[in-house]
């Protein structure tokens, strides 16, 4: 009989190996861990295989360990396979530690100073824009499929910034990397990968899961080349995009005892192309669902949009303050998308307490967003899309504490500042451009999502209509 350590979380008993891995369910487990936080309360254990694990539910319970006590909970568990991949360097899956601090405040520093004589972030996402306005217009009064759309444009975007060029949409090579990460990314959080954290016998089988190291391999080595193609070409000191930047980095602690060096800057390259693409991708394809089933509000975000663009060909990042119901409309279809509704987990860096239970060292933490986003005392329609929620009584925009799809704290992701900004210029430039329908032959489709660590609509196709206005 497995026993929980003395202070430990309370917790439904587990069995033998396996833990309470049945308990849960393999297509949506959120409905379980919400029954589960009822019965033994906002910080609640479960053993996934013989590892125990501690769940955090509720805004409060959340910042108050991922924030207040931040040091101590943003420890990255080191049993994951994608950990193993990844051999626990980049930013994403990085231990808490001194590589992690300088490679995050680096990546951090270069995107958001994008500029400077330097092509801005703003317009790159222009740029691409273009592109996926010609697509939908080359759809005009016909349907399409807006998950290759979405998702393409998401991906050139972040090349742009860190290989320094977009790819055609059609490029075997963009179309071979785009599939060879979707394809890793559903290995790394399938039932496979579940099978190689808790049963770590069977690791060095030639098991399914080993394809994961395979699709990882080659596109490091596909950027590698790209790399090496940047050696040859740049002039230091003036980057053309992350990649310079980091060699760069490189020239100036060469006699230095530093964190930076090749295999950390390849692997952080591929960190941002996979935190800027699936989340951002999958959050527009489930904004469009509710624009689609809520004409009312896709229309109140034409006016507001024409109304601040007054005849301005482009729209521009600092026009959010000026368009409080679109800001509203797009944070609300984050909320109630609930892309990533489990964060990437997290472990304590120490031994440590919280709200009274005892957590040894090494605790692998979930914070169960998904619960914040839905919380009942946090938002005025919890379980309804509702741009309301996010707009006081004089339609100002105001974004609650539970707002945290992108998680808080020190390891909130990486991506935050680009997506935020991808969203707002798309989500405005297609509004003023098209209206968007459900195509005559489908049925409205119902807003549930596929469960996964990124949170998904269920396929579906749109209908696109030029707007009579926008015509040349």
């Amino acid at each position: 009989m497995v026993r929980r350590p003395v202070g430990f979380p309370p917790g439904p008993c587990p069995l033998p190996f396996i833990g309470n891995i049945l308990q849960l369910s393999a297509t949506n487990p959120l409905k379980d861990l919400e029954r589960l936080s009822q019965r033994y309360g906002k910080i609640f254990s479960l053993y996934l295989g013989s590892g125990p694990v501690v769940v955090l539910t509720g805004t409060e319970t959340i910042r108050e360990a991922l924030v207040t006590r931040a040091a101590e909970f943003s420890g990255r568990p080191d049993n994951l396979m994608i950990s193993h991949i990844t051999k626990g360097k980049g930013v994403i899956l990085a231990d808490y530690g001194p590589s992690w601090k300088e490679h995050r405040r680096f990546a951090l520093f270069t995107l958001r100073n994008f500029g400077l004589g330097k092509r801005s972030m703003e317009e790159r996402i222009l740029e691409e824009i273009s592109h996926i306005s010609a697509e939908l217009e080359s759809h005009d009064g016909q349907s399409m499929d807006p998950q290759v759309l979405f998702h393409q444009a998401a991906s050139n975007i972040i090349c742009s910034l860190i290989f320094g060029e977009r790819f055609e949409w059609k490029d075997p090579v963009f179309i071979t990397l785009i599939k060879g990460m979707q394809e890793l990314t559903a290995l790394a959080i399938g039932p496979w990968a579940t099978l190689y954290e808790i049963c770590p016998a069977l690791r060095n089988l030639p098991l399914p899961f080993r394809r994961a190291f395979t699709i990882y391999n080659s596109v490091k080595e596909h950027t590698q080349k790209v790399v090496l193609e940047h050696k040859k070409s740049r002039v230091p000191g003036k980057p053309r995009d992350l990649i310079d930047c980091y060699l760069d980095q490189l020239d100036k602690t060469a006699n230095e005892d530093s964190t930076f060096d090749e295999t950390q800057m390849i692997i952080l390259l591929l960190d941002l192309f996979i935190a800027g693409t699936d989340t951002t991708s999958t959050t527009f394809r489930s904004l469009m669902i509710q624009l689609m089933n809520n004409q009312n509000i896709q229309e109140r975000c034409h006016r507001e949009i024409e109304a601040v663009m007054e005849g301005r060909p482009h729209p521009s990042y600092e026009d959010r303050s000026a368009m409080p119901y679109v800001q509203a409309v797009i944070h609300e279809s984050q909320r109630f998308g609930d892309i990533v509704p489990l964060s990437v987990f997290h472990c304590t860096t120490c031994n440590t307490q919280l709200q009274g239970f005892e957590l040894p060292k090494g605790t692998t933490v979930i914070p169960n967003l998904s619960s914040a986003l839905h919380e009942e005392s946090q938002w005025k329609f919890p379980h309804e899309f509702n741009p309301e929620n996010f707009l006081n009584e004089d339609g100002e925009f105001v974004k609650p504490d539970a707002f945290m799809p992108f998680s808080i704290g020190p390891r909130v992701c990486l991506g935050e500042g680009l997506a935020r900004m991808e969203l707002f210029l798309i989500t405005v430039t297609l509004l003023r451009q098209f209206q968007f329908v459900w195509p005559k032959d489908q049925d409205p489709l119902d807003p549930s999502t596929i469960f996964g660590a990124v949170q998904s609509p269920k396929p579906y196709h749109m209908g696109v209509c030029f707007r009579k206005s926008q015509r040349g």
